[in-house]
């Protein structure tokens, strides 16, 4: 019955392993069971992942792609490789399927949070391929920052120079 009156209230159970991890003002907007055990949280701050060691969140501003297709969310996370002035470059891990036993919000909390973090993006072509320029908002943080994800054989020395003039143009240097 109180799983029931919390699904009528809007309001998710949050998994034990997820609660305590929680930041003070983080928000949870929508739970899932994954095929393989665990949970997907989904929170105003990211997604809370399994992973070996626990949870982990990872932020909004981090996820490249995240599709919903055949009752499998697939998330394409990215790390920052390096900093160049107020430009950060990215480099996306291998896609990441996970099976959700009961979607629930859970896609469409995932699509607006990845979206809603997006403030512009353009795609300028470099010597040997191309760039995507996202400015996005850091849940948490001031401001807004310059992302730069290169497509795979894009020269990087045009990459590192155009990011960095990119950056200073904008103000973010």
């Amino acid at each position: 019955m109180r799983g029931l009156l919390r699904k009528l209230l809007g309001r998710e159970e949050i998994p034990a392993e997820v609660a305590g991890r929680l930041a003070p003002d983080e928000r949870v907007l929508a739970v899932a069971g994954l095929g393989e055990g665990g949970h997907l949280v989904v929170t105003s701050l990211g997604m809370w992942l399994p992973s070996d060691d626990g949870p982990r969140l990872l932020g909004w501003h981090l996820v490249s792609k995240a599709g919903w297709q055949g009752g499998a969310l697939t998330v394409v996370e990215a790390q920052e490789a390096e900093t160049l002035g107020g430009a950060v470059l990215l480099a996306d891990l291998p896609p990441r399927r996970l099976r959700l036993t009961e979607p629930g919000r859970v896609p469409e909390s995932v699509h607006a949070r990845v979206e809603g973090s997006i403030r512009s993006r353009h795609h300028r072509q470099l010597p040997g391929g191309g760039a995507w320029f996202v400015q996005r908002k850091v849940p948490g943080r001031d401001g807004i920052v310059l992302q730069v994800r290169p497509d795979p054989g894009t020269d990087g020395a045009a990459v590192r120079q155009v990011a960095a003039d990119v950056a200073r143009s904008l103000g973010l240097s």
